[in-house]
């Protein structure tokens, strides 16, 4: 797909990952909306954009807010053939509290909610809509990059929730693939490593350089423009669906 003049979503747009592939769109010529819940943080990015971009809030794992985010966009930018799924939240919990009390229900169902569930959430909305767009080369009316992590395949201690939400996006990748492949939809997914997001910026400089030291080559974090860089690829590699790519530096989690 040629980005160049196309409508297109980016989910957690206010900072980090989403950031960075909601900029890298606009430098190629697309029109972005930046979808966050922080509509502040949104509405910050899309400034420095400009005219091309537009902030919206939006909460992914609600069925309204989201139709309401889309429609919105589509009134502005007409309807999108790009979804860039970067939104999620992260948090670790044992199993067993500190004081033997199990870890609370409502934080693995929280987590599950935004990651997986808002993730599928804005998936169904936009390739409902993408569907009945004119089709280009290849029949191809849409493209989705959703956003797994490592944590997927080796999560560690503490990390039920979160491995559990990621591997769900991970596993869903083909089956939507096969399911919106006779509207001319790809999906693919990127499972991240460490990156040097806004949070991760915030621990103290000795805990990044030893994460840093973790991965194999190159020994530094990754920067979210790699990221970008791998989400615009997908977009314009016809060929490229149903796929699951790690971006980690040859990294495999530790236990803890």
């Amino acid at each position: 797909m040629n980005i160049q003049g196309q409508a297109a979503l980016v989910t957690g747009a206010g900072s980090g990952l989403g950031e960075a592939v909601a900029r890298a769109l606009a430098a190629a010529g697309a029109r972005v909306a930046l979808l966050d819940i922080n509509e502040a943080s949104a509405r910050r990015v899309a400034e420095d954009i400009g005219p091309n971009a537009l902030a919206l809030r939006c909460d992914i794992a609600d069925a309204t807010s989201a139709a309401v985010a889309l429609d919105a966009a589509s009134a502005a930018h007409g309807p999108a053939r790009i979804l860039m799924n970067i939104a999620g939240v992260g948090g670790a919990k044992r199993v067993i509290q500190r004081d033997g009390s199990p870890a609370p229900l409502e934080d693995f169902e929280r987590t599950l909610r935004i990651n997986l569930v808002g993730t599928y959430n804005m998936v169904r909305l936009f390739a409902a809509r993408a569907a009945v767009l004119e089709a280009g080369a290849d029949g191809e009316r849409g493209v989705i990059v959703n956003t797994a992590s490592v944590a997927a395949f080796d999560g560690q201690v503490g990390q039920a929730a979160y491995a559990a939400s990621k591997a769900g996006v991970a596993g869903m990748t083909l089956p939507l693939a096969r399911d919106l492949a006779q509207w001319g939809i790809r999906v693919c997914t990127i499972a991240p490593g460490i990156f040097a997001t806004p949070l991760l910026k915030e621990l103290p400089e000795a805990v990044q350089q030893s994460l840093a030291q973790s991965i194999p080559f190159p020994k530094r974090l990754g920067d979210p423009a790699e990221f970008a860089a791998l989400a615009l690829h997908i977009a314009t590699n016809g060929h490229l669906n149903g796929e699951v790519i790690r971006l980690d530096g040859a990294l495999r989690m530790a236990p803890r």
